[in-house]
């Protein structure tokens, strides 16, 4: 009959140190993501697509998370849930678009090579004919 009573007394916590403690896992996520965000704009170089797409899908994972965390009373595990599972999916959608991104360039490379051609050959028949015509 104690161990219920135990039970019991850990099942009931009082408001406000739910609410302290909710509020609290929150900061701690929003730190460790401006922490994140930090550490990626001091890289020096611009982010590529594919690590745009991974840490918008992990902020956007995290903070909702982190509500739906907090409604179940851990808004920290959902916060760090929520971001990983955001990250794997930004990360998906970023290698996507970086891919075809990178193909239609290379798309692009060989239309430029072919107009530059089609040019050469243009110019190569002007001078043929205005040989033609002096001979």
């Amino acid at each position: 009959m104690t161990d219920c009573l135990k039970f019991e007394q850990k099942a009931f916590i009082p408001l406000e140190v739910y609410m302290f403690r909710s509020w609290k896992s929150i900061a701690v996520g929003l730190l460790c993501l401006a922490v994140l965000i930090g550490a990626t704009g001091c890289s020096g170089q611009p982010l590529s697509t594919r690590e745009k797409g991974t840490l918008l899908g992990g902020g956007i994972g995290a903070a909702t998370g982190a509500i739906i965390g907090a409604a179940v009373g851990a808004p920290g595990a959902g916060a760090a849930i929520g971001g990983a599972i955001g990250g794997v999916g930004g990360f998906a959608v970023g290698n996507a678009m970086q891919n075809q991104e990178a193909q239609q360039a290379q798309t692009q490379s060989q239309i430029d090579s072919q107009q530059r051609e089609i040019q050469r050959q243009r110019r190569e028949i002007q001078s043929l004919k205005s040989q033609q015509e002096t001979e």
